[in-house]
């Protein structure tokens, strides 16, 4: 049986609102889009969704006492609840500079979560 999703494109400003014809879960046809990177979101985006994960992660040591993170690359939009889970029991330590593998191959993934921003120690 076909059905229609509705997708709008994220890729640039303009927006598209794109079409996509499934059958089950296979692509029979996309419209709306009017560049390649479009055509390529819409059938990404119904056949496999990716996010990329900005959060913040524990930090001790530091003047703050969380330090943003975000994933290396995108990770399947059904992992983001367990990668979450992971995120949110795991305590970094200072100092650590934007870039910085804080926790690696989160969840089997294959991705990396890195920090997003410079954290020296805080001496007293």
């Amino acid at each position: 049986m076909e059905t229609v999703r509705k997708v709008i494109c994220t890729t640039c400003p303009r927006g598209c609102h794109i079409d996509v014809t499934m059958d089950g879960s296979e692509v029979k046809s996309i419209t709306g889009f009017t560049c390649k990177r479009g055509e390529a979101y819409a059938r990404a985006e119904c056949t496999h969704p990716v996010r990329t994960l900005t959060t913040t992660m524990k930090i001790s040591g530091a003047a703050l006492p969380r330090i943003p993170v975000k994933s290396k690359t995108p990770v399947p939009k059904e992992k983001l609840f367990d990668l979450m889970k992971v995120v949110n029991v795991v305590t970094v330590k200072a100092p650590v500079k934007v870039g910085d593998v804080l926790l690696p191959n989160a969840c089997g993934t294959g991705v990396d979560i890195v920090a997003s921003r410079n954290m020296p120690v805080v001496t007293k």
